[in-house]
């Protein structure tokens, strides 16, 4: 138990991996890339490897420096190349490769769609463009190499539990078969009821660690969801379906973004335990003060088709 919370706090202290240090960092381009590909390099740089965005031979890829010298190129499909926008292909191709030794090659993950006659389907083709399972595979295979800096384990505050899914069997209004009519937005709710009663910034920041998680965490798997909505849509063959496709695209691209731009904010929750804890508020709330009017945010960039 002691060796297990010990490793769980390690882990959180590890720091993600910096970003690329070149010219091309402070361009809007690339940082547009950059959001882009965020639940592809997220996960990796918290396992301690650099990424970097480049251009392949006709579409960007991810490129992973690993221990040994060796990389990781992660693209979608190259020829022919993919009409989706970049980040969000109809597959994914990870290959380790060597600067100098071209025998130094290994396919580690291909879920890309093929429609040449006879062409062996790779068992992961069934993902399509999932990012879930393209880590997955490149965890397994970096971990049976040895080559993965800081594995990322899964832990939690000894007062957190992640909420059941779930519900009881009990007589409560919902679907017919008795349960209730939004599972997941009650499971939700329950996690929001044990962040207000957390007793320390700990305990919020392992329950933030639900939420933020690049690989199993909420945000990442809402992400895929709309990503699924989006392929479903596509089924209708008609132009709604294609256009209500990118916008559930354009849904799980800000998601992912914002999941990005949130990856510290558990180790910054974190940081509050050392502080006084704050006054316990009455029973009853006062009135909030009133605040003056967001500026209306943006809407995101449709993609052409």
């Amino acid at each position: 138990m002691a060796a297990d919370e010990a490793n769980a706090t390690a882990a959180r202290a590890t720091p993600i991996a910096p970003l690329p240090d070149h010219r091309d960092v402070n361009m809007p381009w690339w940082q547009e890339l950059w959001r882009r590909h965020a639940h592809i390099t997220t996960p990796l740089r918290a396992r301690g490897l650099p990424c970097d965005i480049e251009f392949g031979l006709s579409a960007y890829i991810v490129r992973v420096s690993l221990p040994d010298d060796n990389y990781l190129i992660i693209s979608p499909p190259q020829e022919p190349s993919s009409e989706r926008p970049p980040g969000d292909p109809e597959g994914w191709i990870a290959t380790r490769e060597h600067p100098d030794d071209q025998t130094l090659f290994e396919v580690l993950y291909d879920s890309a769609p093929s429609d040449a006659p006879g062409a062996r389907r790779r068992p992961e083709a069934r993902h399509g463009g999932s990012a879930q399972s393209l880590i997955e595979a490149i965890d397994h295979r970096l971990a049976q190499l040895g080559l993965l800096p800081h594995p990322v384990l899964a832990h939690e505050s000894p007062h957190v539990h992640p909420p059941q899914l779930t519900p009881p069997s009990q007589d409560v209004p919902g679907t017919p078969d008795r349960r209730p009519a939004y599972v997941y937005g009650d499971a939700l709710r329950e996690l929001t009821d044990r962040l207000n009663g957390a007793e320390s910034h700990a305990d919020a920041a392992a329950l933030l660690h639900q939420i933020l998680e690049p690989t199993d965490g909420l945000l990442a798997q809402l992400g895929e969801f709309f990503e699924a909505a989006g392929e479903k849509a596509k089924e209708a063959k008609e132009d709604d379906g294609f256009d209500l496709s990118y916008d559930l695209a354009d849904a799980a691209a800000e998601i992912r973004s914002l999941g990005e731009v949130l990856h510290v904010a558990e180790d910054r929750m974190r940081a509050f335990t050392s502080l006084a804890p704050a006054p316990r508020l009455p029973s009853t709330p006062a009135r909030a003060p009133s605040l003056p009017p967001r500026a209306p945010r943006s809407a995101p960039p449709r993609h052409t088709r």
